[in-house]
């Protein structure tokens, strides 16, 4: 992105990013790390329901369809939930390095308005790796992945320990998610972003 913060620059000894060797293969649909997050989540009726696949290297694709619920003024998106979905887009990469992390920064770019009934294609990636902080970037594009770019983002993430969702989680959710006997289902409850 042209306007990039220097927040969102990788330092000059940052390392380029490694997929984790037990990460899911590309082509893989990650599914949701929460049934109750409103990014991915099947339980939250009026959610984007993103569905992200993992992609090669350190990438993944996601796809969300803009309904009626998610319009800010009449017929279009409205610019929060098309964040919304850059972040969960890029909040799925750190799956691939098999590192929890939140969000520390998002800088979005609306390029053009997506209409209500339109699918956006996101194409996320990790660019660098600096200690805890995880650096990456994404592009939303309407009506398929060649599509005309509508939004863009560059962001920042910080890896946390699960301490950090006990200690700020509402203690119901918190427990419920670690009661899950599902190993898979109870470790991705834990990426997602505060």
């Amino acid at each position: 992105m042209s306007g990039t913060s220097a927040a969102l620059t990788p330092p000059a000894d940052a390392v380029a990013p490694v997929r984790h060797p037990d990460a899911p293969p590309p082509g893989e649909l990650l599914g949701a790390h929460y049934e109750h997050c409103f990014g991915c989540g099947g339980g939250q009726p009026h959610g984007l329901h993103l569905m992200a696949r993992a992609g090669e290297g350190v990438s993944v694709t996601a796809e969300f369809t803009v309904k009626p619920a998610h319009q800010g003024a009449p017929g279009l998106a409205h610019g929060g939930v098309l964040a919304t979905a850059l972040d969960e887009t890029l909040g799925s990469l750190n799956w691939l390095l098999r590192t929890i992390a939140v969000t520390g920064r998002l800088e979005t770019d609306f390029v053009r308005p997506v209409p209500v009934g339109t699918a956006l294609h996101l194409d996320a990636r990790i660019t660098a790796v600096h200690g805890r902080k995880i650096y990456s970037t994404a592009t939303g594009r309407i009506g398929g992945p060649e599509g005309p770019v509508a939004v863009r983002a560059d962001a920042l993430f910080i890896e946390v320990k699960v301490d950090h969702f006990i200690e700020n989680g509402r203690p119901a959710e918190i427990q419920a998610a670690m009661a899950d006997p599902d190993q898979v289902k109870r470790a991705r409850a834990f990426e997602v972003n505060p």
